[in-house]
């Protein structure tokens, strides 16, 4: 010893990787980048941030294989693309405790939504391109629809598994090769991606991964010469930025952005339709702790319902428990957000039904805010137009058919809704005047096969179905 005393370095946490994924490759990377838990604020792991040079490299990777994976048969991309939804299957466990370790979900929505659904909608996008047609006739013409090229994915936190799934898959079924850049705040799911789609067989290339911040690492995918196309997730503000930068080389943009959905019931609706429509659009509100840009968070009711309506939402929340069912905010500067347009609405004197700023009982460890729902809410009020992205539910009156669809496409968003009414033609009569991507009648479940994408602020483009593959072919017209 010589005198001195010598320590081991400590362990590096459990999720720590130090390595990227290019052109089939596990290239050293240094890790630097800290990932915490939601739950316990503690270090789970250290993932490397990209360098120019990992960068170009990983483009370079992915333009190599454009030409022999757009070649292949759609037949031959259907079968890696089940094969890649059978390696993730088989590494539900891996992937269930990365994402409980980054993203602090209750574990129930873990298993069933972010896992699940990714495996779901992986094979259904393999059925699809068995059938899809990449050539038809138009009069003298055929109609060739060819991938674009190198794809450039950037995606957001809340569902970390899903969204790059919802990305790649279809690029993948396109036959285009994927650069993909995950969320700093829950990168370790991409990790295994790479390891799946590794093990299912795809060709050297055809997917790489680079992690780092979106400010550079996104920046110079989004800005990068040798992309064709980039389908980024996220806020508006980003998106912005996004395609302001893409526009510099003229590349597509496909943009999934954000949301201030409606669910509106109708005056025809009583008994045990009223209370299925509170419980569900209490629940949709609360989904993965509010943090979905699909999330119907504001809750249109008649004025004379409006009683009635705020017992059952009493009765709703009460059921969203803390861990199991309600995890927290993402990260403290998320939840100092959160807080604070909670404190706005309640400084406009919007009634506290349940929850609030100055709730109790919460966990004393990791950044929640108290599930909450604020009733007799002003339309044109701050927490009525602005995305919150946590567990909060504006309630709001109206008198009329025609004030309540005014009310619900009164945002500058459009992504998703809800219509619950007695009489079914009346419920579809209501979604088509809504100016939004997705409407759910009565509760209507979740379709992996239907276009997801909104209108107005909420983005261009579509992912999932056959328009999800859409998104990333070019169309040549050859006249004979």
């Amino acid at each position: 010893m010589n005198g001195k005393d010598t320590m081991a370095a400590p362990p590096a946490p459990a999720h720590t990787r130090d390595q990227l994924f290019i052109g089939g490759t596990w290239v050293p990377s240094a890790p630097v980048t800290p990932v915490h838990s939601p739950a316990t604020e503690e270090i789970v792991g250290y993932i490397p941030s990209a360098s120019m040079a990992e960068i170009d490299q990983a483009v370079a990777a992915a333009r190599s294989r454009c030409d022999a994976w757009a070649a292949t048969l759609p037949a031959e991309r259907a079968r890696l693309l089940r094969r890649l939804a059978d390696e993730i299957d088989t590494r539900r466990a891996d992937f269930a405790a990365a994402i409980e370790a980054e993203l602090a979900a209750p574990r129930a929505t873990i298993e069933r939504i972010h896992v699940g659904l990714p495996v779901t909608v992986l094979r259904a996008t393999a059925d699809i391109l068995e059938h899809f047609a990449f050539e038809e006739q138009v009069g003298n013409s055929t109609i060739l629809r060819e991938p674009i090229g190198v794809v450039a994915a950037i995606t957001p936190w809340n569902y970390p598994l899903h969204q790059i799934t919802s990305k790649a898959g279809p690029a993948f079924a396109a036959g285009c090769t994927v650069v993909l850049k995950p969320a700093d705040l829950t990168p370790l799911t991409a990790f295994l991606f790479a390891e799946a789609v590794q093990a299912a067989g795809f060709p050297d290339g055809v997917f790489n991964l680079v992690t780092g911040p979106g400010e550079t690492v996104g920046e110079a995918l989004a800005l990068h010469k040798d992309v064709d196309m980039v389908s980024f997730t996220g806020s508006v503000a980003v998106g912005r930025t996004v395609a302001k930068d893409a526009a510099n080389t003229i590349k597509r943009v496909s943009l999934e952005l954000g949301g201030k959905s409606a669910s509106i019931i109708a005056q025809d609706v009583d008994g045990d339709l009223l209370a299925t429509a509170v419980k569900v659009s209490v629940g949709n509100a609360f989904l993965n702790s509010g943090q979905t840009c699909s999330a119907w968070t504001r809750l249109l009711v008649p004025e004379q319902k409006y009683e009635q309506v705020k017992a059952l939402i009493a009765e709703a929340a009460s059921k969203y428990q803390y861990g199991s069912r309600i995890g927290p905010m993402i990260s403290a500067a998320h939840r100092k957000r959160v807080l604070g347009y909670m404190a706005s609405a309640e400084s406009e004197g919007f009634e506290t039904i349940v929850g609030g700023t100055s709730a109790t009982g919460l966990p004393d460890k990791g950044w929640y805010v108290a599930p909450t729902v604020y009733g007799r809410v002003a339309p044109g009020s701050t927490i009525e137009q602005e995305e919150v992205f946590g567990p909060v539910l504006c309630v709001i009156t109206y008198r009329s058919e025609d004030e309540a669809v005014a009310i619900a496409n009164g945002t500058v968003y459009g992504l998703a809704g809800g219509v619950w009414a007695g009489d079914p033609k009346r419920a579809m009569a209501i979604a088509r005047r809504m100016k939004t991507g997705q409407v759910d009648l009565n509760g209507g479940a979740y379709n992996p096969i239907a276009p997801f994408g909104g209108y107005k602020q909420s983005g261009t483009g579509r992912e999932l179905g056959a328009p999800g593959i859409e998104e990333f072919l070019e169309y040549k017209a050859v006249q004979q």
